[in-house]
């Protein structure tokens, strides 16, 4: 039989393994429990269902560095360290940025239309030119995703339409359908230019630019920015 000796010290470490010190003996553990509180635990105990209060009253999307200086603003003399170790006591924290989302997927097997407009957009009569885009607005619940159709005599939106999906025939191609509608029906002579994406290279929906009889034409992608051709 052998016996290993462990000394004491050693022994007690690998038995109680990790412990709050203080708590080790028993004379430790009777004075913690009978110590009152610190000044720091009184004053955790009112901030954590403050922080809990301002992190709901502002729609649970204030950060670190918002409540920081909310706290402040509040009257409370708070540290930005502190702020977020009580944050993560009080089960908050801030809303992070969301991901780009890609709103523009060329695909290099479609054969394009060339590029009519070579980025002059400008037009001498209404109907002459139509420039399309597509952006996208983070919401609480995911992207919404935005098309837009500019006539670029009068700068003015003649079809717009907002999805949760990119796919043509939900989101541009009612934007079409609605600008189309405006006009009669009849597009004949409409330069319709929108960049090489995906959605608006997709069979229904260039299809259904034919039918109504406007020119198509495709840039590279961002060429058709509408939001920054909206500018006067």
């Amino acid at each position: 039989m052998h016996i290993v000796i462990v000394s004491g010290p050693v022994f007690l470490c690998r038995t109680l393994g990790q412990a709050v010190r203080g708590f080790l003996t028993s004379r430790g553990y009777r004075a913690a429990k009978s110590r009152p509180p610190s000044a720091r635990q009184l004053k955790d105990e009112l901030l954590i269902p403050e922080i809990q209060r301002l992190h709901t009253e502002n729609y649970g999307v204030y950060g670190r560095r918002k409540m920081h200086a909310l706290l402040q603003r509040e009257g409370w003399d708070i540290g930005r360290d502190q702020t977020h170790r009580l944050m993560k006591l009080a089960g908050v924290e801030g809303v992070r940025r969301s991901k780009k989302a890609f709103t523009t997927r060329p695909d290099p097997a479609l054969a394009l239309p060339g590029d009519l407009v070579e980025r002059r957009f400008t037009a001498d009569r209404p109907n002459q030119l139509w420039v399309c885009d597509i952006t996208y607005v983070a919401t609480w619940s995911g992207f919404a995703y935005v098309s837009f159709i500019v006539d670029m005599f009068s700068r003015r939106i003649v079809g717009w339409n907002v999805a949760a999906t990119l796919k043509a025939d939900v989101l541009p191609l009612q934007a079409l359908e609605m600008a189309a509608w405006h006009n009669g029906g009849d597009l004949d002579g409409v330069i319709h230019h929108s960049d090489h994406g995906s959605n608006y290279m997709a069979l229904v929906y260039t299809g259904r630019v034919q039918e109504l009889g406007a020119i198509p034409s495709t840039g590279t992608v961002g060429d058709s920015s509408t939001m920054r051709w909206l500018r006067p």
